[in-house]
C-alpha cells in the first residue's frame, strides 16, 4: 500500500484549475510530484485558458474550453505537452499556467494626488482630482505572462490595478493639457475625456497583453483655490449676461451695482439720485447717454434690484421720457 500511495503522489491524473478565484488572473498549476501521467486529463473550464511554458519559453496556448486527453487528443498544445512530458525531469523545466479569460469589471480608479495643469483660456494653474471606473481583459496572455506576470506562481487583479492606476495618472496630465478644456467646461466634457484617455491608455496596454474594454470618468474635484477662481469667473460671466440683457456694458453694470449698494445705504431714491449726480460730475458714462430708452432700462434695473418702488420708478420714468 505504501508503494502504491507513493506512485499516486508522483503522477497527476487530472490537470485543472478547480479553485479559481475571481481576483486571480494567472495561476500556476502545482504538481504533487515531478511527473505527469501520460494518460492524464487536461480540463479547461469556461472562462479559462492554459499556457505551457517549457524551459522558460511559452510553447503552447490552449484557449478552447473542454477536456483533453494527453495521450490521444490531436492538438498542437497537447502534442507539445506530451513531448515535453517524455523527457520531463523537474518542475523547473515544465510549467503550466491557467489564466482568466473573462473580463475584470467595474474596477475603481482615482488620482492619488491632484493633477496640475494650466487653464488654456484663463491662464492660471488648476489643481484637479479625477475619479471613475474601468473594465479590462487579457487579450494576449502570452505577452501578459512574459511582460507583466513574469512567470510568477500567481498574479492577481490588485497588482494589475496598481499598474493601470499609475498609468492613468501619468497620461491624465498630458491629456488635459492637450485637449484644452477650460475649468468651466471640464464637467460637461467627462465623456470626451474618458474616450480619449481609453484610446491613449490602450495604445500602451495592448503592448503588455491586455485592453481596457470600458473606461469612465465619473467626476472631478477642485482644490479650494481653483474653486474660488471658478466662482469669480462664473460671477463675472453672469454679470456680463445680465448687463447685455439690460442693454449695458459689463463696466456699466458694475457701476449700477455700486449705485445699488450706495442707494440701499442712503434711503432709496434720494441716495440713488446723489450717486447719479456724483457720477455726472465725474463724467459717469451712464449720464452721458442721451437715449431715453437706454435710461429707462437702467431705471428698470434699479426697480428689479429693489432700490426703487413702483411709484418712484413711474415718476422717474416720466421725467426721463419727457426729457427724451
Amino acid at each position: 500500500m505504501a508503494f502504491t500511495d507513493f506512485l499516486k503522489r508522483q503522477f497527476a491524473t487530472v490537470i485543472q484549475w478547480d479553485d479559481q478565484r475571481e481576483e486571480v488572473l494567472i495561476q500556476k498549476f502545482y504538481f504533487k510530484g515531478d511527473e505527469i501521467k501520460d494518460a492524464s486529463k487536461l480540463i479547461i473550464a469556461p472562462g479559462q485558458g492554459c499556457l505551457l511554458v517549457y524551459e522558460g519559453k511559452v510553447t503552447g496556448l490552449l484557449e478552447q474550453e473542454g477536456i483533453y486527453d494527453l495521450r490521444t487528443d490531436n492538438d498542437p498544445f497537447i502534442t507539445t505537452l506530451s513531448k515535453c512530458l517524455q523527457g520531463f525531469e523537474s518542475e523547473h523545466k515544465l510549467k503550466i499556467f491557467f489564466y482568466r479569460k473573462a473580463s475584470v469589471n467595474n474596477q475603481g480608479w482615482g488620482t492619488s494626488n491632484r493633477v496640475k495643469y494650466q487653464d488654456p483660456v484663463y491662464l492660471f494653474p488648476v489643481s484637479l482630482g479625477v475619479y471613475g471606473n474601468y473594465s479590462f481583459l487579457l487579450t494576449d496572455p502570452r505577452l501578459f505572462l512574459t511582460e507583466i506576470a513574469g512567470l510568477s506562481d500567481r498574479y492577481i487583479t490588485t497588482q494589475a490595478q496598481m499598474l493601470i492606476q499609475s498609468r492613468i495618472e501619468q497620461q491624465l496630465t498630458v491629456t488635459l493639457a492637450t485637449l484644452g478644456f477650460t475649468i468651466l467646461q471640464i464637467d460637461s466634457k467627462l465623456n470626451d475625456l474618458a474616450t480619449v484617455l481609453q484610446e491613449q491608455l490602450n495604445d500602451h496596454f495592448t503592448k503588455l497583453g491586455f485592453t481596457l474594454t470600458d473606461f469612465n470618468v465619473q467626476g472631478t474635484s477642485f482644490d479650494e483655490q481653483t474653486q474660488q477662481q471658478i466662482n469669480q469667473i462664473g460671477n463675472a460671466q453672469a454679470g456680463s449676461l445680465a448687463a447685455n440683457q439690460a442693454g449695458l456694458s459689463y463696466t456699466e453694470m458694475e457701476k449700477l451695482l455700486a449705485l445699488r449698494d450706495a442707494a440701499r445705504n442712503n434711503n432709496g431714491i434720494m441716495g440713488a439720485g446723489v450717486q447719479m449726480n456724483m457720477g455726472n460730475n465725474s463724467g459717469n458714462e451712464l449720464r452721458e447717454q442721451d437715449d431715453a430708452i437706454a435710461r429707462i432700462k437702467q431705471l428698470k434695473l434699479l426697480l428689479d434690484e429693489g432700490i426703487l418702488t413702483e411709484d418712484e420708478f413711474e415718476i422717474k420714468k416720466k421725467q426721463w421720457l419727457y426729457k427724451g
